[in-house]
């Protein structure tokens, strides 16, 4: 009795484990995105030196992605650059993230000594979290993040109010 038993307790461990393991690798495919590329506009607000922007997201594996933004408001023109890492959450589709990068600008400030406007060159780094969901049945990727700013030159200065709204059109892996 006590073989059958333990032949019984053997099968149903073992079972268990192939159960597991077929969740894992389940949700190690479930992992990444649903798209490799995607361009799209980001909207915020004016205060940080990379606002209201183009953007374009490139995944370089399941996990990890380049996210490029082309500003062009409140009289400055600049370029960001991020690396991203992204980790799923359970709704399919819908994915949390966070990095880092930098950003060069250019743009005019009021120089209250010169009493005029001058050229002036804004270069700094910047970091960013948020969630970022890819529709399953239309190329529409939508994303939600904080991405707050130290200006380390002309001045230094730091701008937390940086929330931001991108809207996307993705294209398939």
């Amino acid at each position: 009795m006590k073989k059958i038993f333990l032949a019984i307790l053997c099968l149903a461990v073992i079972g268990a484990f192939q159960t597991i393991s077929a969740q894992e690798a389940k949700n190690e495919s479930a992992v990444g995105t649903d798209y490799k590329t995607a361009i799209g506009i980001r909207l915020s607000d004016n205060a940080p030196i990379v606002s209201n922007a183009i953007t374009l997201k490139h995944f370089l594996n399941e996990k990890t992605a380049v996210e490029a933004l082309f500003s062009f408001g409140n009289d400055i023109t600049s370029i960001g650059a991020l690396v991203e890492f992204n980790k799923p959450l359970s709704t399919p589709g819908l994915q949390w993230f966070y990095g880092a990068g930098g950003y060069l600008g250019f743009g005019k400030e009021y120089d209250e000594n010169k009493a005029r406007n001058i050229n002036t060159t804004f270069f700094g780094a910047q970091g960013i979290v948020g969630i970022d969901y890819k529709f399953a049945n239309i190329p529409i990727n939508l994303s939600i993040d904080w991405k707050p700013e130290l200006n380390l030159v002309s001045d230094i200065n730091f701008e937390p109010a940086a929330i931001g709204f991108s809207a996307r059109f993705t294209f398939a892996k």
